[in-house]
């Protein structure tokens, strides 16, 4: 039972651990979970040695992180090197649109590198030989290792490739590499030299990476030839040939497309190639010094774009800057996940999300941890991969996604007790909120019920952990985020804008900012204030819903604009309509996202064709096929609705919350009809909802 849990009365929005938890049934770590309602008390043993052991620990952290910001953050940033300290303004922000423009500043004047202290201080603290990195390939008994010296090096040889191709501080650099160490690779040398990265996941489709490629106007593209991803061979260079040849049609031409020869996929001789744009990694990027003097930036200098989905059709480029978000990601990776320097961290996200940026690349590297790779599928050669990478590698944090404990679930528990797993020590949950009853299975199967669970919430825009447990702090409700991060004051918001307190429900917003926070959207800072910041003046709008429970623990509800959410990866409805509407046959398209067990979500399209062209097999793959190849695999509709007509106002307006409603059976909840421009057409929707 909990015992001893005082309430916190410091500040008005600050987070409350209720007397009441001390009534509620409860397991310590260690015990079975029987059941997703009960509570799982840390141990002793556990939290005697955790970074934050209490919550009333927690509570003076976070007290004086809302309070005295400045100091806070000034404290922890100077555990880094820079090469020159900032002004007295630690931060200076405007997050209400009604008083000018929106701007958030943290560190300005500050001088320093986030290459450097992901690498050399690390070195410099005399951990040179300790690895930096496990790479397992695709192929069991595929892998390799870099140590933080070799990484370096590796490091400084690319970036030095780079300089002399013309690439400077500000210049952009599109890398499109799947889980190979040289997409770390890629991310630190640009950093390195100041150059601005934006890496596109390797999965997008060619009209993607054009979009990407005639926004951001990149000196170099670095790519591979192919990848393999469990039996499946993916020709990656033909995807950057066709984009860059797009792009180019378009005024948008890219001198240097450098390529990573991975033969377990694709022989060389195999591969496409242009002379005087292409070459090879191996052939050139050796050649160069380990040596390369760093490029000092200031705090404000951008670090990378990472383009998301919107609810508008055009993707959108999230901008970060460097001093702030290396802070703010070490800080979070460190504490979220108790870090301790003997960890071995998986976290099993691709480097084209944000997940990958945060906490595969920077977030472990400024902490100095060992990180593991892994290029291939976690269902390859059988859905024991990834208990057999754990045990090779002796894991002790495992970060990873709801679609992927649900879809390991569903296979039984006999592929995670073949292995040991002891090494566990903490895991960890991204991408979308995890059910109770898969952070149960989590909890109990994979962890053996002695690892707790962080289950993080947080955005792309936030650059890291907002709302999450800090392990051993305090009780744990499975599916719950939990509390919020230092400095980060989380509200709960009506539609009107008006905080609501003590349990409730409604719309996720923050209030001040936090270091790790976006600054604009490239090359487009009135969508950025429109998009984030005009619904609730004054805040930052995250886009989701959230309930607050009496506990005062935060459980988040999914997304509230039209943007669906797909294992963990953010999709626009727009996006998706807009490659379907591409196809000559497809009138109008509406698309909407219905539960699904495994993925969180699934993509549900109502399409209409043109006139006189029938409903057909055939059409239903082309126009998924039309999806592929616009966006990318993963954004192909799971299911087409034929549609004679869409239900709309009279105004026009696509009623999607009646669409929602057909998508998810739920045809009694379809509410008042009446005021369709044409109600008939919903009962036309029902007869063909199976079609």
């Amino acid at each position: 039972m909990v015992n001893n849990l005082t309430t916190a009365h410091h500040l008005r929005h600050e987070p409350t651990l209720s007397s009441r938890l001390s009534k509620l049934k409860a397991v310590i770590l260690g015990e079975p979970l029987a059941s997703d309602d009960d509570l799982i008390l840390p141990s002793r043993d556990f939290s005697q040695k955790a970074l934050v052991p209490s919550f009333e620990k927690y509570m003076e952290m976070y007290k004086r992180s809302i309070e005295d910001p400045a100091s806070f953050w000034s404290d922890i940033a100077s555990e880094f090197y820079w090469k020159k300290k900032w002004g007295q303004q630690v931060c200076s922000e405007n997050l209400d649109i009604r008083k000018g423009n929106i701007h958030i500043e943290w560190f300005k004047g500050g001088i320093t590198n986030i290459c450097y202290n992901c690498l050399d201080k690390n070195i410099e603290s005399g951990n040179g030989d300790k690895i930096a990195v496990h790479w397992e390939g695709n192929e069991p008994g595929l892998d390799d290792s870099l140590t933080y010296n070799q990484l370096l090096d590796r490091v400084c040889q690319l970036a030095n490739y780079l300089k002399d191709n013309g690439v400077k501080k500000g210049d952009s650099v599109i890398i499109y590499l799947p889980m190979l160490m040289e997409l770390p690779i890629a991310m630190l040398a640009c950093a390195r030299i100041g150059a601005v990265h934006s890496v596109v996941f390797a999965g997008f489709s060619a009209d993607s990476l054009v979009q990407r490629i005639i926004d951001c106007k990149p000196k170099v593209v670095i790519t591979c030839n192919a990848v393999k991803r469990g039996k499946k061979i993916i020709n990656l260079k033909d995807i950057v040939d066709s984009a860059l040849s797009e792009s180019s049609q378009n005024g948008i031409s890219v001198g240097s497309c450098l390529t990573y020869a991975n033969e377990t996929a694709m022989k060389k001789e195999a591969t496409k190639w242009q002379k005087g744009r292409d070459a090879w990694w191996q052939d050139v990027v050796p050649e160069y010094s380990t040596k390369c003097d760093v490029e000092w930036v200031d705090a404000e200098d951008p670090l990378f774009l990472l383009y998301t989905s919107g609810s508008t059709g055009k993707p959108k480029g999230v901008l970060h800057t460097t001093g702030g978000y290396m802070i703010y990601t070490a800080t979070t990776f460190k504490y979220a996940f108790d870090y301790k320097p003997s960890d071995v961290y998986w976290c099993t996200a691709d480097c084209g999300w944000i997940t990958g940026h945060s906490y595969v690349a920077y977030g472990p590297l400024l902490n100095g941890a060992t990180v593991v790779l892994y290029e291939g599928v976690p269902n390859y050669p059988d859905f024991g991969r990834c208990w057999d990478i754990v045990d090779k590698y002796k894991v002790t944090i495992f970060y990873t996604a709801p679609t992927l404990v649900r879809s390991l679930m569903r296979e039984g528990d006999e592929y995670v007790t073949r292995y040991s797993r002891k090494s566990l020590r903490v895991l960890g949950s991204v991408g979308e909120p995890i059910n109770p009853s898969a952070w149960r299975w989590f909890f109990n199967v994979v962890g053996d019920s002695r690892c707790p669970i962080s289950d993080t919430w947080w955005q792309t825009e936030t650059g890291g952990f907002m709302i999450t447990p800090l392990p051993g702090a305090w009780p744990q409700k499975p599916g719950s985020a939990t509390f919020p991060f230092f400095g980060v004051q989380p509200v709960i918001v009506d539609e009107k804008g008006k905080e609501i307190e003590g349990e409730c429900s409604g719309y996720l917003c923050v209030k001040n900012s936090w270091p790790g926070a976006f600054r604009t959207l490239y090359g487009d800072h009135e969508r950025y204030e429109t998009t984030y910041f005009s619904a609730f003046p004054g805040y930052y709008f995250s886009g989701d819903g959230c309930s607050r429970d009496e506990d005062g623990y935060h459980w988040l509800t999914g997304r509230v604009d039209d943007v669906i959410n797909v294992s963990g990866h953010r999709i626009g409805t727009a996006e998706v309509e807009s490659a379907l509407v591409s196809h000559p046959q497809c009138a109008e398209a509406a698309v909407v996202g219905v539960e699904h067990e495994v993925k969180g979500q699934s993509i549900y399209a109502f399409v209409t064709p043109v006139e006189g062209v029938p409903y057909s097999e055939d059409l239903r793959k082309s126009l998924v096929l039309s999806v592929r190849t616009n966006i990318g695999a993963f954004a192909a509709p799971d299911k087409i609705h034929w549609a004679p007509g869409l239900p709309k106002t009279r105004s026009g307006k696509i009623m999607r919350r009646i669409l929602r409603k057909i998508a998810s059976k739920q045809l009694d909840e379809l509410g008042d009809i009446s005021t369709l421009a044409d109600p008939h057409v919903v009962k036309k929707l029902i007869e063909l909802a199976d079609s």
